[in-house]
């Protein structure tokens, strides 16, 4: 039996916190408890749904060049050439245990390095794949390990270079390695419309069967245009014919979409993961969270490219991206941010246990240190872990 200072129960603080568990599980939630306390605001641990760990590299080398989305890829794919599963794990494990530190309980790692430098698959056509789940077991994260389809250089095109790591030559192919992956931790994803050709996203969608399925969507302009080129449809039009749309799946940036593709979001339910401080690095745009949510999407976040970690950032990001965007003040609340971060976040990733503080879900917290020089004086309030925390004020698990 633990009493908290303060915790986040649904949408409201409460004081004097007792929450009790069991073997990780949450069985009883009482305010007004009696006893010595954890000092500090106590809310559920967060979900990073939107992973590339490999690209964590980058950080501070790649930000002050000049470019664009495409010349930074250039840059990726450098550091994409160079990893070994052994390699791999070591720069993973630190990423993961960056977002433990900072409030992280659970990530989405959208994995496509798969295979060899010239891309015959090793022995185990699944070792990096393992090698990102034995970092997440050090780390102590919980993972969903988004193995992802990558078959195409562009629409019509064959990979090349680096991207021949990525690809098994087609979706059937694609499927029996990931069918083969025994372990409830996997997950599948659609790289993109400009990755996997019309004709095989359908064989993509049908082998989620109840798993995440989680798709980059319109990134740049660039992709919508070489779509409308190829096909006469946007990249949500695409994804939508093939049956990829729904609750089960998170479209991760869609920053330049149409009217017609936000009411498809919306009509169909599914999740849209936006990464603001990543978006904002590689210029990609401002991308319409707020009409997408009330279209009927719901929001969650991650934070992609790791030039920072701090889900609080991410949070705070979609308001003040919106207030530039829109010269407006006051588009998202704390509680949506906070349940974008949390409980919509996990479930996301096929964590429907997790993500608040009730009976019946895990019993992963963390908290708030109300005492830093960005907490003191604020309050214990939504309010203060959205619009003044960051990850450097999280004490660690509650």
């Amino acid at each position: 039996m633990t009493v908290h200072e303060y915790a986040l129960v649904g949408d409201q603080v409460l004081a004097n916190v007792e929450i009790t568990s069991q073997d990780g599980v949450i069985t009883g939630v009482r305010a007004g408890a009696a006893g010595p306390v954890t000092k500090g605001l106590t809310m559920p641990a967060m979900a990073n749904c939107h992973s590339h760990a490999f690209h964590r590299a980058l950080r501070g080398h790649t930000q002050t060049e000049r470019g664009t989305f495409w010349t930074w890829r250039d840059q990726m794919y450098a550091r994409a050439a160079e990893l070994t599963p052994d390699s791999y794990f070591a720069l993973a494990k630190d990423v993961y245990a960056e977002m433990v530190a900072t409030g992280i309980g659970a990530v989405g790692e959208f994995h496509y390095l798969h295979h060899q430098a010239d891309g015959t698959p090793y022995d185990d056509p699944n070792e990096m794949g393992k090698a990102l789940l034995a970092a997440a077991d050090e780390a102590g994260i919980r993972i969903r390990l988004l193995d992802t389809c990558y078959l195409a250089a562009g629409i019509g095109r064959e990979p090349e270079g680096v991207q021949r790591r990525f690809s098994d030559g087609d979706a059937d192919r694609w499927a029996e390695r990931v069918a083969a992956f025994d372990d409830p931790r996997v997950g599948v994803a659609i790289h993109s419309v400009r990755a996997v050709p019309r004709d095989q996203l359908a064989t993509v969608a049908k082998a989620a069967q109840g798993r995440p399925l989680h798709v980059h969507l319109s990134e740049q302009v660039a992709e919508n245009e070489q779509c409308l080129r190829a096909y006469d449809l946007t990249p949500t039009q695409l994804l939508e014919e093939a049956g990829a749309l729904g609750p089960m799946t998170s479209v991760v940036h869609a920053t330049h979409l149409t009217g017609t593709d936000i009411r498809l979001l919306g009509e169909s339910a599914t999740r849209v993961c936006f990464c603001p401080t990543t978006e904002r690095d590689l210029a990609d745009g401002i991308g319409p969270a707020r009409r997408l949510h009330d279209a009927g999407a719901v929001l969650t976040l991650g934070s992609d490219s790791h030039a920072v970690i701090d889900l609080f950032e991410e949070m705070r990001a979609v308001e003040m991206h919106e207030r530039l965007a829109s010269q407006e003040r006051g588009h998202w609340s704390a509680a949506e941010l906070l349940d974008a971060a949390t409980v919509h976040g996990h479930a996301s990733l096929g964590f429907e246990d997790a993500g608040r503080i009730a009976v019946g879900q895990r019993a992963d917290l963390v908290t708030v240190d109300l005492d830093t020089w960005r907490t003191r004086g604020t309050g214990a309030a939504p309010e203060t872990l959205v619009f003044a925390a960051t990850g450097a004020d999280v004490k660690g698990r509650a």
